[in-house]
């Protein structure tokens, strides 16, 4: 089994020096010097040992031109700046003896900045202000996905391997020994896995490890979807967090649970008094987030093909609403209490940049906080029963229909650009407009079948 870092075995920071002991007890050959994009893909520079300990010391420099949304080519020099507490050994990169690790990095300028274009950088530093504020933010996600198979040249279908549905078990689910694989998998990487299932949808899982401030929660969310299509690959399966891959069953979303907690450890959600033992924050925060929801669904629900999952009837939000119990809502309040009081936002899918999403959801909930919100009365009823004007009366607005429409709220809003500072806000509009112009001038396969031989 790998070994896993200090900080997620014993709650300690890790040191330059103890990871040069595990490398050298583990027989680590190359480690990969891992960051994301603005998009939220994985990249890494992987290095051999003897360039380890200059990694560690933040001076391995990389051409940061080369990185979509990242920086002009006549500023193209940048450093990678490792934190230790995110290194970890790669259990399925052993051959023969001969291992490999990882360490995420964060991005820095050559004069020692952290460079505002890093995601990374950017939610500690929207996780700085709320800390200034006395909260610190606590995250589970909750990332579904679908299983399967390719085809005899090993590409990926939309062909399920299983007929199984909602909790089921073997036989029908023979999705059961790749996610084994996968948890422990993680586990050997320091994830604390609660649960596992089988989804709703033919082929579609869900594997759910435990909630962490909301940096290591990121940090996990992109880890975890590397190592599920990883093991995904070695069972001959493709893996996708594609938000609706399949026309007419269910979607995968990422449920992303929340909270905010006090410095002295507190959740401060919970107020036992409360008829529904909710703070005041918490109310302030739900009224926070579902006053931006339209806004962030742009950075939340980032692809063309997310807005094919927020559709009436197969159980993501489609209405920016809140309550306790109600799963057709933007904002369920789950049953927990004490420590365990949070607001699940519902509506985020795992194609998600992470970074930039809890950063989103963060200062939206924070905006309620600021301005001592209040959120509209919970809607305890089913949603998609409602008339259009019960919906009216209620004041229950609809969330974007489309990228165009989410693209166009996330540019008039003043706290999404406060959010993500002006390199990552303008980068992030100008690539999605133009992704959303690829989409609009494409013939689709629809057309060609309903329109070509009849006119």
């Amino acid at each position: 089994m790998a070994t896993t870092t200090k900080k997620q075995t014993e709650g300690n920071a890790m040191t330059k020096n103890e990871i040069i002991k595990i490398v050298d007890k583990e027989n680590i050959h190359f480690i990969r010097l891992q960051f994301v994009d603005i998009y939220g893909f994985m990249k890494n520079v992987a290095i051999p040992r003897s360039q380890l300990e200059k990694a560690l010391d933040g001076q391995m420099m990389f051409d940061g031109s080369s990185i979509e949304g990242f920086t002009r080519i006549q500023e193209s020099d940048m450093y990678l700046k490792p934190d230790y507490d995110t290194f970890t050994v790669l259990p399925w990169r052993n051959k023969q003896g001969v291992a490999a690790a990882r360490i995420i990095c964060d991005i820095h300028l050559p004069n020692g900045s952290p460079f505002p274009g890093c995601p990374r950088n950017n939610l500690k530093r929207v996780l700085a202000e709320a800390r200034e504020m006395g909260f610190t933010m606590k995250v589970g996600t909750e990332c579904e996905f679908f299983l399967f198979n390719r085809d005899e040249c090993g590409n990926p279908t939309t062909i399920t391997h299983d007929t199984a549905g909602y909790f089921s078990v073997d036989p029908e689910d023979f999705g059961i020994d790749c996610r084994r694989e996968i948890i422990e998998t993680l586990e050997s990487m320091g994830f604390e896995i609660e649960a596992s299932h089988h989804e709703v949808a033919e082929g579609q899982h869900e594997i759910n490890f435990k909630f962490e401030d909301a940096l290591q929660a990121a940090d996990n969310t992109v880890t975890f979807k590397w190592v599920v299509k990883t093991i995904a690959r070695k069972y001959g399966l493709h893996a996708t967090f594609m938000p609706k891959p399949v026309f007419g069953i269910n979607g995968s979303g990422m449920h992303t649970n929340q909270s905010l907690f006090n410095l002295d450890g507190s959740n401060a959600f919970y107020d036992e008094k409360d008829q529904m033992q909710l703070s005041q924050a918490a109310y302030q925060y739900i009224a926070g987030i579902m006053k931006n929801a339209r806004a962030f669904a742009a950075v939340t629900n980032p692809l063309v093909n997310s807005y094919k999952r927020l559709v009436p009837g197969y159980e993501a939000p489609v209405y920016v609403a809140w309550s306790a119990s109600n799963r057709s809502a933007l904002v369920r309040i789950p049953a927990s209490r004490g420590m365990g009081t949070r607001v699940e936002v519902r509506c985020p899918d795992p194609t998600c940049n992470p970074y930039l999403a809890l950063a989103m959801m963060l200062n939206c909930g924070l905006d309620g906080v600021r301005n001592n919100l209040t959120p509209p009365k919970s809607t305890d009823v089913n949603i998609f029963a409602m008339t259009p004007n019960e919906k009216k009366r209620a004041k229950i607005a609809n969330m974007p229909g489309s990228l165009k429409e989410a693209l166009d709220e996330f540019k008039k809003s003043k706290i999404a650009k406060e959010t993500l500072g002006e390199h990552i806000f303008e980068k992030y509009v100008e690539g999605k407009e133009l992704e959303w112009d690829s989409f609009r001038i494409a013939v689709s396969n629809w057309e060609l079948d309903n329109y070509l031989t009849t006119y």
